[in-house]
């Protein structure tokens, strides 16, 4: 088997896996399916972890999960979609910061690993066996990928800022 045949293989398991992941994690957010909360339970956790409105933050949030992840397991858009989901796993970094780097403590292990492996897919490509391959990379040219990660990068730092200064906000009123 060639090294470029090899390559594509590993981007299509990689970007199948990871998408899968982060779809299957949006839709217990949006939709309550693989014993999730739903939007509404969604709603009251990003609330509580200080994303006001805590609705508009689930949608956002799941649709970012949702949208991004299944756009990364078909190579479509890709660039748009790793720095969606890029984007939003910044927002759980900064919420599970305080408990350290790994996942057992609460850490922010899982997270910074979905983030740092959705943008590497949008950055290398998504390979031969993919929709952007298919459709001749309509949505996958090199100044999206600029373009994607300095959206995503602006409204991660827009989000956890204002998330920061009500905590800060609240902290004071007690």
């Amino acid at each position: 088997m060639g090294s470029l045949v090899r390559r594509d293989l590993g981007l299509l398991a990689l970007r199948i896996g990871t998408g899968a992941v982060l779809a299957a994690h949006g839709t217990q957010k949006l939709f309550g399916w693989f014993g999730g909360p739903g939007l509404e339970g969604t709603a009251q956790g990003m609330e509580a972890m200080g994303f006001r409105p805590g609705r508009p933050s689930a949608v956002l949030s799941g649709l970012c999960e949702t949208g991004g992840g299944a756009l990364l397991a078909l190579g479509l858009a890709t660039p748009a979609a790793g720095a969606a989901a890029a984007g939003n796993m910044a927002g759980a970094v900064s919420v599970h910061a305080p408990a350290g780097f790994f996942n057992q403590d609460g850490g922010f292990e899982y997270p910074a690993f979905l983030g740092f492996t959705a943008a590497a897919i949008a950055v290398a490509g998504p390979g031969r066996y993919s929709l952007d391959h298919a459709t001749s990379h309509r949505f996958d040219q090199p100044w999206m990928i600029a373009t994607a990660f300095a959206a995503s990068a602006l409204a991660a730092a827009a989000v956890i800022g204002r998330r920061a200064k009500g905590k800060a906000e609240d902290e004071a009123k007690q």
